[in-house]
């Protein structure tokens, strides 16, 4: 049985590369490890709320070809990602704006709020900064790092600030005005139903194998086992592809602790809420019924536990730093001399993507591939 292209992963690159080379007509094969598809935008629904397993996942664009092109594979709603922080006993909204500044301070006017944090980093004595705290100190003043940047990063990378390096925060947005809307895309909602449906839609006429290890695949059609593949796209750890055989790129994993509220409706009012304290071990906590302006009876909330990762558990997003960089820059030329072996995603291309770069990455792949 020979198949177009073999592809490992049936998470959302896979999965728009597979339905956009069905549409050429080529023959594909898509497996995954995990017992479900849609990677880590898999939706379930519990008490009639589409739950986020992997954590949250806001679609926000400002490119139109993307947003045309998922909104034919499902309704998405006007859901705008407005997060509230608690540190300690106040909270605030987020992205650092108007109504943060007014919180901390009792500001009113952006020429208060500006002048308030240029008197904080005029205060500094720091040149060029030398790791990552010194870096969010210059750019927001020590009140927003010390209550909102630096316990909530410090449990995100699992290392203090001052051993971070200045890179990771290249920029802290401050908005002088009162608009919470975390995103600055054009486009930005919530599928209706979650996201499962819309990669089986993606799916569609294409044969689907979860469950299924990629090494004991190869090894069982390389011995024979009835099938050829003219080219295979490869999503995982590219790391791992290769055996991990110039040592082991780093990344950071994620625990989630799920809890099913049948006796309250409304838990914390938001879909999203951080908690910016280091001794508060995790960094956010997701109603999922708000994403969707639901009004079921129950709620289903989680927990977000940074964790740092061990081979065999799941890589949630690389730590980009200069040696990973370097490591990876090797791995990617062993990648370029593999013979009809692509490598897609955030995994296989070692880069942090949101979805809609996810999804014009793979269209952009599958154009090259038709042409």
């Amino acid at each position: 049985m020979f198949y177009d292209y073999l592809i490992v992963g049936a998470g959302l690159f896979g999965a728009v590369f597979a339905c956009e080379m069905k549409k050429k007509g080529k023959r594909c094969l898509v497996i995954d490890r995990r017992g479900h598809i849609a990677g880590n935008i898999y939706t379930e629904e519990i008490l009639g709320i589409n739950v986020h397993k992997y954590g949250a996942h806001i679609f926000h664009t400002s490119d139109r070809r993307v947003w045309k092109y998922i909104n034919q594979y499902g309704e998405f709603n006007r859901f705008i990602n407005s997060p509230v922080a608690i540190y300690r006993d106040e909270l605030y909204n987020l992205p650092f704006n108007m109504n943060t500044f007014s919180r901390m301070w009792g500001v009113r006017t952006p020429a208060e709020a500006r002048a308030r944090i240029e008197s904080q980093i005029a205060d500094l004595s720091i040149g060029e900064p030398e790791n990552l705290e010194e870096q969010a100190l210059l750019l927001a003043g020590r009140d927003i790092y010390e209550k909102l940047i630096r316990g909530y990063t410090e449990k995100q990378w699992g290392r203090p600030c001052t051993e971070l390096p200045p890179f990771i925060i290249r920029r802290i947005p401050l908005r002088f005005t009162f608009d919470n809307n975390y995103f600055n895309d054009l486009y930005q909602g919530i599928p209706t139903g979650g996201y499962t449906p819309i990669v089986e839609r993606l799916l569609e006429g294409v044969e689907v194998r979860t469950g299924v290890e990629y090494r004991d695949f190869r090894k069982e059609w390389e011995a024979g086992g009835g099938m050829s593949f003219g080219r295979v796209l490869y999503t995982g750890m590219i790391d791992e592809y290769f055996g991990y055989r110039l040592g082991a790129l780093e990344y950071r994993s994620l625990r989630f602790q799920q809890e099913v509220l049948t006796d309250c409706d409304n838990w914390q009012g938001n879909a999203v809420v951080n908690y910016t304290e280091r001794e508060i071990p995790y960094t956010r906590i997701i109603e999922h019924k708000h994403f969707e302006f639901g009004t079921q009876q129950g709620t289903v909330i989680t927990r977000e536990y940074p964790a740092q990762w061990q081979k065999g558990e799941e890589p949630y997003y690389p730590i980009n730093d200069e040696r990973n960089n370097r490591l990876f820059e090797e791995y990617r030329k062993l990648a370029a001399a593999e013979r009809n072996v692509l490598f897609g995603g955030r995994l296989g291309q070692y880069r942090y993507y949101d979805m809609d770069k996810v999804v014009a990455a793979a269209l952009d792949m599958a154009e090259k591939e038709g042409s």
